[in-house]
């Protein structure tokens, strides 16, 4: 009873966190029995990474330029840009995939260093240099591609968007076993991580999850991974997208969560004045958070290019909402400081399961933006109720009524002396 009881006072204290994971299973629950089905058929579950994979790279960039307490509202225009570009170098100029692959990446830093040094040295808000970005970089892909689509791209171009690692097998197995190994591999990897941080934090003697919710978390997250890893084997595969988008995601993950770097982000968003103060080069840090939002744009947009196999005028019309909302459904805060690249990619989820499952009911775009936005709504507001359910008090009052608990016994204050009132200092 008493582990239930730390538990649920573990689950309110972290609502924010655990409230979008629940949110995406009962929407995936929701569709699966309104699609009758269809929602996580194997074919359905690869478009599913393969449509959304783009939105998912940029939601990367876009939740930490939004944790440093900025916003970019010109990705989408870049990604476009980006696939004009690749479509010039590729198609009229003749050059290599290989080489404009990294010349397109090179383009996409430039651009955000453009963006960024106004934003980071000149003082200009990134809400305005971006609203600004957006304009020039959509006009440029128009003139770039004199109104008119390019096409074809090489085939190895081409996988990048829809391509599939090799299937070991030759055909004759009823799963694709390199996705297997995959799957089991990195659901292993994944658990032995988890134990290894739970191992670390009861070493220093840090705030630890219950072992109850711990062993849950954990074989829920290994059951719906071998779950995704069967449904993508009984198809094709693996997708070479998920591969990238998987590799990014641990990357990121790690940059924000070890280093530097990702402290001085946090710190940035949490107080620029006391950030200022510290010690840390807050304009350094943002000229190169819009770097490599560039680089991550660049990115979703040769994926984008590469799985329509054509450059296209509109290309990237609406990405940045897509990936700001997901950012933000995913848990980062609107005033900066809070967010995880994991939260954003459980928010591009969410996105992407919504798109998918009323495209399949037959839902109008009318309907579905509709939709979409309530949504969004619904994440901000629940977010800023979060903040002021706990931003008082130390914690909800629920949290209190299961009074959970994670500081070791021999490091809690003693006992207040007899009539002296809790919470003063003994003089």
């Amino acid at each position: 009873m008493s582990a239930l009881r730390e538990s649920l006072g573990f689950l309110t204290s972290r609502l924010r966190q655990v409230g979008i994971f629940v949110a995406l299973i009962l929407i995936v629950i929701l569709f699966q029995v309104l699609t009758d089905g269809i929602l996580l058929q194997p074919q359905n579950v690869t478009n599913l990474v393969v449509q959304n994979s783009y939105i998912l790279i940029l939601a990367i960039g876009m939740v930490m330029v939004i944790i440093a307490g900025h916003i970019d509202l010109s990705v989408g225009s870049i990604a476009g840009f980006i696939g004009a570009v690749a479509g010039v170098m590729i198609v009229h100029w003749g050059w290599a995939w290989w080489l404009a692959i990294p010349a397109c990446l090179l383009v996409g830093a430039l651009v955000g260093a453009w963006q960024g040094y106004w934003i980071a040295y000149v003082g200009i808000p990134a809400f305005i240099v971006t609203l600004a970005g957006m304009l020039i970089f959509r006009g440029l892909t128009l003139i770039t591609l004199k109104n008119q689509q390019i096409t074809p791209f090489p085939n190895e171009l081409r996988a990048l968007g829809g391509g599939f690692l090799p299937d070991i097998s030759g055909g004759t197995s009823v799963l694709e076993w390199l996705t297997v190994i995959l799957g089991v591999g990195g659901t292993a990897a994944i658990l032995f991580q988890a134990l290894k941080e739970r191992r670390v934090r009861r070493k220093f003697n840090l705030e630890n999850e219950p072992m109850a919710w711990f062993a849950v978390k954990n074989g829920f997250i290994a059951v719906l991974m071998l779950i995704i890893t069967f449904l993508l084997a009984s198809y094709r595969g693996t997708p070479i997208v998920l591969i990238v988008l998987a590799v990014l995601v641990i990357v990121y993950s790690a940059l924000m969560n070890n280093s530097i770097f990702g402290r001085h982000t946090y710190a940035i968003g949490g107080n620029l004045h006391a950030a200022e103060l510290s010690g840390i080069k807050t304009k350094k840090v943002t000229f190169r958070l819009f770097v490599n939002m560039g680089v991550l744009a660049a990115l979703a947009g040769l994926v984008f290019t590469a799985r329509l196999n054509s450059a296209q005028p509109a290309g990237g019309t609406g990405f940045e909402l897509d990936s700001i909302a997901a950012a933000f459904i995913g848990g980062a805060a609107v005033q900066g400081g809070i967010g995880t690249v994991a939260g954003a990619m459980i928010g591009g989820l969410i996105m992407g399961v919504l798109n998918n499952g009323m495209s399949i009911l037959g839902l109008g775009t009318d309907y579905q933006q509709l939709i979409k936005g309530l949504v969004l709504l619904l994440a901000v507001g629940f977010d800023i109720f979060n903040k002021n359910r706990t931003g008082a008090g130390g914690g909800s009052s629920m949290g209190r009524r299961f009074k959970w608990k994670t500081t070791p016994p021999a490091t809690e204050a003693a006992p207040a002396a007899k009539g002296e009132p809790v919470g003063v200092e003994a003089k």
